[in-house]
């Protein structure tokens, strides 16, 4: 009998293809007669993929392949607008993926061919699993409280017939099958809801329907009723919650740079530093940002601040003179006090005993981090799925202390971005690095958790392992 193999179709952004990888590894490490081989499609702006993949390379992990899909021809995907730009250009990889395939469906073929695992962007792939009678299963780098969203609205709108677009910015509040408290349209994903964006996210719930299953990186501890409702479901595909699954690692980070911070943090107490980080595309305009300083300088706390102006062009970039954009003489009173850098090396930060606090735009692997190392986080989301990943931090869970829950703003935005005063800021920094506070208690438990659901027999290492059908997911055990 042939050894099993696994192809994953990951999107062409650097977080979700970490975290693919770092799923992969888990398959590969639970079966010595699994493999893996990972199709890079790589997207013409730069999305950080190519160092991370380089490093793959030069580190080779075993029974794992990588496979680089040549360009497509097509350019469709320039027309789209932010919302679909990614999965029209991963659709137009479609028959390039295939014409890689069908040799490996082939009788002298050392292995057989178990399943895809596709990245949510990247549904296209599985009318052409299906073509090659291979399953297909959907990862998603999300929480189990996106997918829920994903899937009622889809349900709202094919079978109660609904039109949901009327959510955009709409003061309702939605009851919701897998949250506990009605969810406010406010925190839902503009892509569910703006007249083009909802089409693919539409779209997505549809082809979630068609899989074998729906593998999340979460676990059953964190998001409980959320987990337990959709495993309930009969309705969908089986639910794997598998994680929390992360790179805890420093990879390629700039070592100098890196020495230096965690120096910094070495001369500071236990838990009293806050650190603030919005993610690599996190921005703020020029009235926030001075607005944040004030609160840091006012609130007493030692702080580590990583800012940094909008990024162009997909590329990251730096103030060049801090001074022009925060508050007269504030880098000469804080100094020593506080710390202002561009990159982060996170992971290491997060893993700091000086670090007692997080603020956070909320994107779900940064919470998953959080949750890792304990540290409590102050929400601050600003795009994509990290409304509702704050609200249900602060409403569900009880686990995150709220400067705002439905704030917006990225390169895209083209509203006004409100401003939050520097007395709130202050007064919820404050609260956050609280000692002994319930939150702190909760995340602390969690942290816990995190670490029993990864090991041996804790539930997401058994997830990993379960098919209802009475056999193995993917072929992961025995």
């Amino acid at each position: 009998m042939k050894n099993a193999e696994l192809i994953f179709v990951p999107a062409p952004a650097r977080g979700h293809l970490i975290s693919m990888v770092e799923l992969a590894k888990l398959f590969i490490n639970r079966n010595e007669s699994l493999s893996v081989t990972i199709f890079i499609i790589k997207f013409p702006y730069d999305t950080g993929i190519s160092s991370y993949v380089e490093s793959l390379s030069n580190n080779p992990i075993p029974r794992f392949t990588i496979i680089e899909i040549p360009p497509s021809n097509s350019e469709t995907y320039k027309s789209q607008t932010h919302h679909t730009i990614l999965s029209t250009f991963i659709e137009g990889h479609v028959t390039n993926v295939k014409d890689k395939v069908i040799p490996m469906t082939q009788p002298d073929y050392p292995t057989q061919l178990a399943g895809f695992v596709i990245d949510i962007f990247c549904v296209s792939m599985i009318d052409m699993a299906k073509e090659l009678n291979i399953p297909s299963y959907v990862y998603l780098t999300s929480g189990a409280g996106f997918l829920s969203i994903m899937l009622h609205l889809q349900a709202l709108t094919d079978y109660q017939k609904k039109d949901i677009s009327k959510y955009d910015n709409s003061d309702a509040q939605l009851f919701v099958p897998c949250f506990r408290n009605q969810v406010p349209a406010k925190v839902l994903p503009s892509i569910c809801v703006d007249k083009e964006g909802s089409q693919l996210m539409l779209l997505c719930g549809r082809k979630f329907r068609e899989t074998k299953g729906l593998i999340v990186n979460t676990f059953v501890e964190l998001e409980t009723y959320a987990v337990e409702s959709l495993m309930a479901d009969n309705k969908i595909p089986p639910v794997y919650a598998v994680g929390p699954n992360l790179n805890l690692t420093t990879g390629d980070e700039d070592y100098d740079e890196a020495a230096d911070i965690l120096k910094w943090l070495d001369e500071k107490p236990l838990s009293s530093v806050v650190y603030l980080c919005f993610g690599s595309f996190g921005s703020f305009p020029e009235d926030q940002v001075k607005e944040i300083a004030l609160a840091l300088e006012h609130s007493g706390h030692p702080f580590l601040w990583s800012l940094r102006p909008v990024a162009t062009d997909n590329h990251l970039n730096k103030y060049t003179n801090l001074d022009d954009i925060l508050p007269p003489g504030f880098l000469e009173r804080t100094s020593g006090i506080g710390k202002i850098i561009g990159w982060a090396p996170q992971v290491a930060v997060l893993s700091h005993h000086a670090v007692g606090g997080f603020v956070s735009h909320c994107g779900w692997n940064s919470l998953l981090e959080s949750v890792w190392y304990g540290v409590p986080v102050a929400t601050w989301p600003l795009y994509a799925e990290q409304q509702l990943n704050a609200f249900e931090m602060v409403n569900e869970l009880g686990m995150a202390v709220d400067i705002c829950i439905d704030y917006e703003h990225h390169a895209f935005f083209k509203g006004e971005a409100k401003i939050i005063e520097s007395k709130t800021v202050e007064s919820k920094i404050r609260e956050l690095m609280k000692d002994g506070s319930n939150i702190r208690k909760k995340v602390t438990e969690i942290k816990r958790k995190s670490r029993d659901a990864m090991a041996e027999n804790g539930s997401s290492y058994n997830n990993l392992g379960r098919d209802p059908s009475g056999t193995t997911l993917m072929y992961v055990t025995e």
